[in-house]
């Protein structure tokens, strides 16, 4: 079985593959002082749950845009699982290519969604991913990565209301019941749920513009897509695992790394 690992600026996932089926998805907080025995103690814990065990584990595949949080989630594969894992990097076959100036410099969660996108929806594309940061990214027919845009992600955006002005408290957010608000917190509601619809419409558009690709689909994820996607018709379709599909895919193409114990 493939353990995934998708260690994004907020969260880490972790999720098993079969082969055939995602057996199970767990995350957590990241913290790149997190050691390896620490994610062991809560991972293991939460697989033999689901009925699975370290034995099951055969190849482990790792996505991370914390550079600081790598070294104990290899520890964690070699320790635990007795797998070298296989870390996404742009110097990896993709089975695209990679059509920016600098492409060392692409997030690995950029180009995972770009793979998983184009594997699952073909076509032109724009993936638009609701993290940390709010991540456009453009796909061509053939699958290459064109490129994109990086905007705050909406939490982001909130606290950032919350810090810089005293008056205004922390919000959730929530589709607005209308778009004029008529106390403090429905006004900044509005203001984030359809000022962020106003940024995908927007950015959208000029992508589409530009890039003269016709019939390009938008998938979104992240944990606000779906709410989002109920506030414009440009979202074509929400698919929640699209990293974790991608870092599945990768491993596909990819042969398993060669472990320090192995070469001797």
């Amino acid at each position: 079985m493939l353990l995934a690992v998708d260690a994004g600026n907020t969260n880490v996932v972790f999720a098993v593959h079969d082969g055939a089926e995602w057996r199970g998805r767990w995350r957590i907080a990241t913290d790149p002082q997190r050691t390896s025995d620490e994610y062991a103690v809560w991972l293991l814990t939460l697989m033999q749950h689901a009925g699975l065990r370290p034995a099951d584990i055969t190849r482990c595949v790792i996505g991370t845009v914390v550079p600081a949080a790598l070294y104990n989630l290899r520890r964690l594969s070699r320790d635990w699982f007795g797998a070298e894992p296989l870390v996404a990097r742009s110097t990896l076959d993709w089975g695209f290519h990679i059509d920016v100036e600098r492409p060392q410099e692409v997030g690995a969660d950029r180009l995972l969604n770009a793979l998983a996108a184009h594997h699952h929806y073909s076509g032109p594309l724009i993936v638009i991913d609701f993290g940390t940061a709010t991540t456009f990214d453009v796909v061509a027919a053939d699958g290459a990565y064109l490129g994109g845009v990086i905007a705050p992600g909406i939490n982001l955006s909130i606290e950032a209301l919350h810090r810089a002005a005293a008056r205004l408290p922390r919000i959730g957010i929530g589709r607005p019941q209308s778009a004029i608000g008529r106390d403090t917190v429905a006004a900044m509601q509005s203001g984030i749920f359809w000022g962020y619809v106003g940024l995908i419409e927007g950015i959208v558009s000029r992508i589409r513009g530009e890039a003269e690709l016709p019939g390009m689909k938008v998938i979104a994820t992240g944990g606000l897509a779906p709410l989002l996607a109920e506030g414009t018709t440009m979202i074509s379709r929400v698919d929640q695992d699209i990293t974790l599909e991608g870092l599945r895919l990768l491993a596909g193409r990819n042969p398993a790394p060669i472990s320090q114990k192995d070469m001797m």
